[in-house]
């Protein structure tokens, strides 16, 4: 590469880290529902294994599992770069397969889940927000999907 192909070069990464953000636009207030649910998930598990542990373990660690999936994928939603992009793609992924298998455990076999969880019933606790949260956050990661890298 010569110096006259420097200046390119710098200009094609800045467009990809440009598109490569997923906390502009609409994605602010995606990042502002995960850190709603992060805070309040890791309330409820925090209450929950402090206080009813011996009453429902199962339940309880999924809580907490929910809420390190909630801030886990808060913070790499909130990051530029393709590391933080994959690592979104893969919170908002455990939190569809867990908000669904939870969601249907709950609903077909209460006796499993006697305490509530974020994911318990498809979330209806709150308002099947849950639910909709992954597919948005998967819609909104195949629209900022970050750009290949340029071939040298």
């Amino acid at each position: 590469m010569t110096l006259e192909e420097a200046p390119e070069v710098t200009a094609i990464e800045a467009q990809g880290a440009k598109r490569d953000t997923r906390n502009t636009g609409p994605g602010r207030l995606l990042i502002a529902v995960y850190a709603v649910f992060a805070l309040s998930a890791t309330a409820r598990a925090g209450y929950q294994i402090a206080t009813k542990f011996s009453e429902a373990p199962l339940a309880h660690i999924l809580s907490a599992f929910a809420a390190l999936v909630y801030v886990v994928a808060t913070v790499s939603l909130a990051k530029p770069g393709r590391t933080w992009f994959r690592v979104s793609l893969a919170a908002v992924l455990v939190e569809l397969v867990g908000v669904l298998v939870v969601g249907a455990v709950s609903l077909f076999d209460p006796v499993a889940f006697p305490h509530d969880t974020v994911w318990s019933l498809f979330g209806r606790g709150y308002g099947f927000v849950p639910l909709v949260l992954p597919v948005l956050g998967l819609l909104w990661l195949n629209r900022r999907r970050p750009a290949k890298a340029a071939a040298p």
